[in-house]
């Protein structure tokens, strides 16, 4: 039997493989968009780089997993008959990572978390029906919150119909939730909602860098348009990982949700902007919270610049998130923090790091390719 898992080929969900390749010995069948089973095994070593270099890659997605080649925006998740009744006799359980985060595409977000969402539910109903599942996984988002200002929210309350949405990424992925409780109510469920997740608490590498690319942004700025005492919640890959490997795995999670989340320890922008002015590379800061709107107004008309400019892809991104950075509302994690035993390492203490590798490194991954002479896989 084997935890089916998507998303593995993407920024959070290469961790959970990494993670559960690691520490467990499951099996793992992993849903990849790929033409070949060669080609989804150099995705897969894209991903995983970070994690493990070429030779543990090679031994351990030779040996412990089984890849099905699809895609969450087709009919079915685009299998086989064959593959799509091997996958349900085979899986133990689903882990569902994959998801668009574009906030800007209601097309991408529909597409991607709802119908492919959809399609993953009904795959997990059959196998349910087969032989009984252990457990749905569902990897959401603290967005779900809808439009807060100076909250502290908790997992009871974080889901209010009532509120209005900031975005496409966070009303999908809100009714995501609510399918899997509609479609799924005789199958254990859990649900796991990150943060703002930004860097690894143990190195300063990252593969993802949207958010990167905002926070590089306000940290070059002169003048903030933000209070000092706001808080952002911001929580490490590796903690969020952790957490969703931990709490698939456990015989019995104390709860059906989690927020994996830095909660009220979240540091507020005075404690953050101190951490990048003592490691150096970054200007000294003023607080101008008055200059809120105008600064809004000024990331709206950048982000509609002639690329070549070099401001409309930073401005593109900030705007994105600048709902996020305005709404001074954290998320509580004492249950995430019981189930682990520990909190999240602070962002301040990794930050400078993450600036650095970011900025020195154009906002890039040095990628190894798939080395010359490798043998690639033949069959799926």
């Amino acid at each position: 039997m084997a935890i089916f898992l998507t998303g593995a080929t993407g920024y959070i969900g290469s961790y959970v493989a990494a993670g559960l390749l690691e520490r467990h010995n499951d099996r793992l069948a992993l849903l990849v968009r790929a033409k070949n089973p060669a080609e989804a095994e150099e995705r897969l070593w894209k991903s995983m780089q970070l994690h493990m270099g070429f030779e543990r890659f090679i031994e351990l997605v030779r040996t412990r997993c089984d890849l099905y080649l699809g895609d969450l925006t087709f009919p079915g998740l685009g299998l086989a008959p064959a593959a799509r009744d091997a996958l349900v006799r085979s899986m133990d359980s689903v882990l569902h990572v994959a998801a668009s985060l574009n906030r800007k595409s209601s097309k991408a977000c529909f597409n991607v978390n709802l119908r492919g969402t959809l399609s993953v539910i009904k795959l997990a109903r059959d196998a349910q029906d087969h032989h009984g599942l252990r457990r749905f996984t569902d990897i959401s988002t603290v967005a779900v919150c809808g439009e807060r200002q100076d909250a502290v929210v908790t997992e009871d309350d974080i889901v209010d119909w009532e509120r209005s949405d900031y975005d496409p990424y966070a009303r999908t992925k809100k009714f995501c939730e609510h399918m899997l409780h509609e479609l799924l109510p005789d199958v254990p469920g859990v649900v796991l909602r990150p943060s703002i997740v930004l860097g690894d608490s143990r190195f300063p590498e990252t593969t993802q860098f949207d958010m990167v690319r905002a926070f590089v942004m306000l940290a070059q700025l002169p003048v903030l348009p933000f209070k000092p005492d706001w808080r952002l919640d911001i929580v490490p890959a590796d903690y969020v990982s952790k957490a969703i490997v931990q709490i698939h795995q456990a015989e019995r999670p104390r709860h059906s949700s989690y927020n994996l989340s830095s909660g009220t320890s979240s540091l507020t922008y005075r404690q953050i902007v101190d951490a990048l002015e003592a490691g150096g590379g970054t200007p000294r800061h003023r607080f101008a919270p008055w200059l809120n709107r105008a600064f809004t107004r000024t990331v709206d008309a950048a982000s509609n610049t002639p690329r070549n400019w070099g401001l409309s892809l930073p401005a593109s991104l900030l705007k994105v998130f600048l709902p996020y950075l305005n709404f001074n509302t954290v998320f509580d994690n004492r249950r995430v923090v019981e189930e682990l035993g520990e909190a999240p390492r602070p962002f301040n203490e990794y930050a400078t790091g993450l600036l650095h590798f970011a900025r020195d490194g154009k906002f890039t991954y040095p990628y190894l390719p798939w080395p010359g002479g490798a043998q690639v896989r033949q069959v799926a």
